[in-house]
């Protein structure tokens, strides 16, 4: 039950990737095609300002959670400048401050994302009048999985590998 719970984030990054492909591809046929049908047919356009609306929505998602999970299973970037040649407690000891000041971002990223839901729960968005509160919820679900990978990796950090190139 854990690993399931585990992976909910992952699954919703590949279903958000999908969703944004299949978005983008509407919004090129929509644009490229579509409007010269109309054209050619002399109908009225087929309005499709929702394509961007929806492609920031999930973009803000993806990028949120798809954080949160880089810190989790060690995929963003970082550079030894100093610290290759330290001890291997040197080097554990770095990498628990690294991840107690990513939980404190993420916390600060909560905090405020909450701060915009509250601010902006009475706004929609112009094309499908989405409450914005959705959008502003995804800076409070990726600063919680920040914090809470963050302390998972400060509790339990993988060994560091000193052959490794980062």
């Amino acid at each position: 039950m854990a690993r399931f719970v585990a992976n909910i984030p992952k699954v919703v990054v590949a279903l958000l990737l999908v969703a944004a492909i299949v978005n983008l591809l509407i919004g090129v046929f929509l644009r490229y095609v579509m409007i010269e049908v109309t054209d050619w047919l002399d109908m009225d356009p087929i309005r499709f300002t929702w394509v961007e609306e929806v492609g920031e929505m999930m973009l803000a998602w993806l990028t949120l959670i798809g954080a949160a999970i880089g810190v989790r299973e060690r995929n963003h970037f970082t550079l030894h400048v100093l610290t290759h040649n330290w001890s291997r407690k040197a080097q554990a000891t770095v990498e628990r401050i690294h991840h107690v000041l990513i939980a404190g971002v993420g916390a600060i990223a909560a905090w405020y994302g909450v701060k915009l839901c509250l601010l902006n729960r009475t706004l929609v968005t112009p094309g499908l009048e989405i409450n914005l509160a959705v959008l502003y919820a995804s800076v409070v679900v990726g600063g919680v999985l920040l914090v809470i990978y963050a302390i998972s990796m400060i509790v339990s950090p993988p060994p560091i590998d000193l052959d490794a190139v980062h």
